[in-house]
């Protein structure tokens, strides 16, 4: 055979996957093995066959020809004695000489079934014992008893003549027998060391196959996967830039090329993602250096805001206590304006500035009463809910981790809006519920007031929104929307409960540790620069 026409063998092989040369394998061991088996069971057999014919038949048949000729002994000596004497004592040996005789030939007829040269021995002896029964045997036993048969002088010679015969033809029957049990013992020892050479050469060939299959599975299997799972196991621990080796059948072949395939697109997707990491480490860093530049903006504008709106607001009013009545009533129309314009400009910069700090300032988690936080923003509430004539109610409160400030902005604001924002000729009834909720904790700040249309739902959580102008209700429109960047903070949501019409209830969540996103990202106002007022 070329080489040229061993390379598309070659590829040919190549092309099949594990479980065709596992089934290739398979029947190729299963047709030995059933080859050996057969064998096997051919030689079994041939043993066992010639190991029953040697019990059950050469031997047994020798033995009842012996018998069958002690048999015909017994006649012989038991007619002689009659013929000699005429006592009839001696025709019992000869009766039961018959009666043996019939069996032992019976049982060697069908001992030698199949066997033509026995049963023509077989013959040969009957048809002598015929003869000399026929001539000797039956007419003396035939005799009167009591005195000497004539018959048996006058054919001693005769008779001892036939059972020569008879004793010739047994002498030849039995030679017979012997070599036939020398043959079968012959060939009985040729089976069984031939039997024994077989099964030694199937155990090494089993052994041999066993063997094989073993490296094989070591060659096609075992030793691919290894290299395999070494590879993919490097890839796992980081070294991405090793390359996948592709060995063993087509399918494993096929299977380290997708690994190796993933292992690029890994790669690539790592890439990627170092770019976009380092994209994000500089936004990251422009964006703190951003906040840290507004908040130095807030902090200096809430500054550089409070001084000129002090002078504005002192100014006006010195100008209302000291011009009041003098001028008309536009006049004092106006001045109330400004008053008032300046006054809630200061308040809306300072609540503004209580937002920034909101996660920024405040940051101070750790182990808080809940209970305690309650109490003292009831406290700090107490003037507006004695006025109101609120009526406030609340379940046992459990203990967090959180920032206590932030707690007690967010209870401050809920209460002071569900007093704030009641019906009118109708005292406040406000009540606070806590339960777990897997790893949050849920509360709920429900009441009777006028309540929040559902469309108005997500507004109200929005800063600066307002639902009702400055005349109906004051306030600057930043409570709600702090209290959404608390409890966020603290890793939980906040949201008006759409399916409560008798009032407001506001439903949010906590959870037992801080956020990770809640950390701030600048240093706290403490450390900040003092920035000097505009004088």
């Amino acid at each position: 055979m070329t080489g040229d026409e061993r390379i598309p063998r070659a590829r040919g092989l190549s092309t099949w996957t594990t479980r065709r040369w596992l089934r290739v394998g398979v029947a190729v061991s299963l047709t030995v093995l059933a080859l050996l088996g057969v064998t096997g069971a051919w030689i079994l057999g041939r043993t066992a066959s010639i190991s029953d014919s040697l019990v059950d038949v050469k031997s047994p048949a020798l033995t009842t020809s012996i018998r069958l000729e002690s048999a015909l002994l017994n006649q012989e000596t038991g007619i002689r004695g009659y013929g000699l004497t005429g006592t009839p004592d001696f025709l019992k040996p000869y009766r039961q000489g018959l009666a043996d005789q019939k069996t032992y030939t019976a049982t060697l007829s069908e001992l030698l079934q199949g066997d033509r040269a026995g049963l023509r021995d077989l013959r040969a002896v009957q048809d002598a014992v015929e003869t000399w029964q026929d001539r000797f045997a039956r007419p003396i036993a035939a005799s009167p008893a009591g005195a000497p048969s004539a018959l048996a002088t006058e054919r001693a010679a005769e008779g001892k003549t036939a059972f020569d015969k008879v004793r010739a033809s047994m002498a030849t029957q039995q030679d017979g027998l012997r070599s036939g049990r020398v043959r079968a013992r012959a060939d009985l020892a040729s089976t069984m060391k031939v039997r024994n050479w077989l099964f030694s050469a199937i155990a090494v060939l089993i052994a041999v196959l066993a063997g094989v299959v073993f490296d094989a599975l070591r060659r096609g299997i075992t030793s691919p996967l290894e290299r395999l799972g070494a590879d993919a196991r490097a890839v796992a621990d980081g070294d991405f830039a090793r390359p996948i080796t592709p060995t063993g059948p087509a399918d494993l072949r096929q299977l380290s090329g997708e690994i190796d395939s993933m292992r690029q697109r890994l790669v690539r997707e790592l890439e990627f993602s170092e770019e976009a990491r380092l994209r994000l480490d500089e936004q990251s860093t422009e964006l703190q250096r951003s906040n840290a530049e507004l908040e130095q903006f807030a902090y200096v504008a809430s500054h550089d805001l409070q001084e000129p709106l002090r002078k504005v607001s002192s100014f006006t009013q010195l100008l209302q206590r000291r011009y009041g009545g003098q001028l008309d009533d536009r006049a004092d129309q106006y001045i109330d304006f400004a008053v008032d314009g300046a006054n809630r400009m200061q308040t809306l910069i300072n609540d503004l500035l209580e937002f920034s700090r909101v996660g920024r300032v405040h940051h101070a988690h750790q182990s808080v009463d809940l209970n305690a936080v309650m109490k003292r923003s009831l406290s700090a509430l107490s003037v507006g809910i004695e006025e109101a004539g609120a009526v406030i109610t609340r379940d046992e409160l459990p203990t967090l981790v959180a920032d206590p400030t932030q707690m007690g902005m967010l209870w401050q604001n809920l209460i002071g809006n569900a007093v704030k924002f009641r019906r009118p000729q109708e005292a406040p009834k406000i009540h606070v519920s806590a339960e777990q909720d897997g790893g949050l904790w849920k509360f709920t700040v429900t009441d009777n007031g006028i309540g929040i249309a559902p469309e108005y739902a997500e507004k109200v959580f929005v800063i600066f929104q307002r639902l009702h102008t400055k005349d109906a209700y004051h306030g600057s429109g930043i409570g709600l929307a702090m209290c959404r960047k608390i409890v966020e903070f603290h890793g939980g949501t906040i949201f008006v409960d759409p399916e409560y019409t008798g009032g407001t209830r506001i439903t949010f969540t906590l959870a037992g540790e801080p956020s990770e996103t809640g950390l701030p990202s600048a240093a706290p106002e403490e450390e900040r620069p003092a920035v000097p007022p505009t004088p």
